[in-house]
């Protein structure tokens, strides 16, 4: 049914990546990985964290409520659908967001707040659904002030089968982008990280880097904090889909 599935969304895909595509100032290519085959029962085995040394997380969430965060309640991204708690629940020991027909889904942010650099890590995967539904991990400003103050989307899976996944850096009053993109399965788990200092961000999967960004006038000038999200990008809506978040840890630089 998976596979069945799968193939039938891949003329969707195409679609809906015509229909709404960006004009970036800047796309270069990245080395394509293999995501490997973890199960999707099991979380992150391997991490950027210990794979370089980040030492003990000054926040760490492993989802056994939602006491820490805050979820969404309003218009969904760019007004299409809405953001509603109702979206947001645990299931199984992790944050599942869940998208309907009628076009709703829903993101957290967590109640310690943001800072200036740091490091960021999710143990993450998504079920295959409509383009419509970008399911993401980003650091947005604590001053509000998009595009500006601008957003680090360190996973963007925006493919519909779910076998690409984007870093989109965001940059400037008119909203520039820069982009890199990775491919393999993201249905499976995964490690995602973001790493960001005054010289750079990089970012990882399963603790390999796959790509950086080292333009200092891109990077965010002020101070940013973690969101998780299922944003609906308009469009077709079906297949729905969920967005699963096993862990989250934040370390300083």
């Amino acid at each position: 049914m998976f596979a069945t599935l799968t193939t039938a969304l891949r003329p969707l895909l195409a679609a809906g990546i015509a229909a709404a595509a960006l004009t970036y100032v800047n796309t270069p290519d990245a080395e394509a990985l293999d995501l490997g085959s973890s199960s999707s029962t099991a979380g992150c085995t391997t991490t950027a964290a210990s794979t370089h040394g980040w030492g003990t997380a000054e926040h760490y969430d492993g989802f056994s409520s939602l006491s820490n965060w805050s979820a969404y309640d309003g218009a969904g991204h760019d007004g299409n659908g809405r953001r509603s708690p109702s979206a947001v629940s645990i299931s199984d020991g992790a944050l599942t967001i869940t998208s309907t027909i009628d076009g709703t889904s829903g993101g957290v942010t967590p109640k310690w707040g943001g800072r200036k650099y740091g490091r960021w890590e999710i143990c993450s995967r998504a079920t295959v659904a409509s383009p419509t539904w970008h399911a993401v991990a980003l650091l947005w400003p604590d001053a509000e002030d998009w595009p500006v103050g601008g957003e680090v989307d360190f996973m963007e899976i925006a493919d519909a089968t779910r076998s690409t996944v984007q870093y989109n850096l965001h940059y400037g009053a008119a909203n520039n982008v820069e982009s890199h993109t990775t491919w393999g399965d993201a249905t499976n788990w995964h490690a995602w990280a973001v790493e960001w200092t005054p010289q750079y961000i990089a970012v990882y999967r399963d603790g390999v880097q796959w790509a950086r960004s080292t333009d200092v006038n891109r990077l965010p000038p002020r101070s940013m904090h973690l969101a998780l999200q299922l944003d609906n990008f308009g469009g077709l809506t079906f297949p729905t889909g969920q967005m699963f978040v096993d862990w989250v840890a934040e370390y300083g630089i």
